[in-house]
């Protein structure tokens, strides 16, 4: 919390505070989601696509399964049919249908790079090799590769199902219109001596914490499931997963380890509209 003293200075803003998790970092005793490591573990590797946008006609693995050391083979035919609806995941909203298409492409791919299969074998090199084995049959379909080409009339249409608020029971690429607006933008307009108009283009940006995206799972025979990753929100990771799998929520356990860094966009610092006080948590 940005606490403000009697004299209106911060009590931690510009002050230097103790990093209670700094020495276990600097010393890499910090434990990361990748860091686990437990008896009889095996390794995975994702085969994904070349294309932006095709038809996955068939995905035959027959020959990478025959391989010494390969343990079992993935892709969307092995996962139930997620749920399509929003669901509250943080401070944004996820829809499991896309997220479990995202983990492994159905029917066709969407991105360059998009996962098609995962090998899970004794050995890394082992799954890497197995890879080379599987064979994919593709489609090619016309790409998207701007946003501003994915909203033209005519668009090569990703999802067929989506549908948003605004053109009702109609194909589009538009998830959805969101506006953010604060006091009257016309007034503002016609008090200005000058009004400039720009637009810019700006690349993905992520933001850069120390520690990869990572996981470990396992699963007993008893249909227990427990995931050791990197994350500051352990409950949503426990409810994606079970609607992903197919599986009761109350049969897996996250257990959140270290994370290299962090961004909430959603406790961001303000001004009050009313009285141009500073508000100590805007979320």
């Amino acid at each position: 919390m940005a606490e403000a003293t009697s004299n209106g200075k911060f009590r931690v803003i510009g002050t230097r505070p103790v990093r209670h998790d700094g020495i276990d970092k600097v010393t890499g005793r910090a434990k990361y989601g990748a860091d686990y490591s437990f008896p009889g573990m095996l390794f995975g590797k994702v085969l994904r696509s070349p294309h932006a946008h095709a038809v996955i006609k068939s995905i035959k693995f027959d020959k990478a399964l025959k391989l010494p050391g390969v343990r079992a083979i993935v892709t969307a035919e092995d996962l139930p049919e997620a749920p399509n609806r929003l669901e509250q995941a943080g401070e944004m909203a996820i829809n499991p249908s896309h997220l479990s298409r995202n983990i492994l492409a159905r029917g066709k791919v969407l991105y360059d790079g998009h996962a098609i299969a995962a090998v899970a074998a004794t050995s890394p090199h082992i799954a890497e090799e197995a890879l080379k084995l599987i064979e994919v049959d593709y489609e090619v379909l016309p790409p998207v590769m701007t946003v501003d080409a994915a909203m033209n009339p005519g668009a090569p249409i990703l999802l067929p199902e989506l549908r948003n608020n605004e053109e009702g029971d109609k194909q589009t690429n538009v998830a959805q219109h969101m506006q953010f607006k604060r006091g009257d933008l016309e007034k503002g307009f016609k008090a200005s001596d000058f009004i400039v108009e720009r637009e810019f283009n700006t690349a993905m940006v992520h933001q850069g914490y120390i520690e990869p995206h990572n996981a470990v799972g396992i699963y007993n025979n008893d249909g227990q499931a427990t995931i050791y990753c990197s994350t500051q929100g352990a409950f949503d990771v426990r409810s994606l997963s079970a609607q992903v799998l197919g599986m009761p929520v109350g049969k897996i356990r996250v257990v959140p380890a270290e994370i290299g860094g962090g961004y909430d966009p959603a406790m961001t610092w303000s001004t009050s509209p009313v009285s141009n006080r500073p508000l100590t948590n805007a979320s």
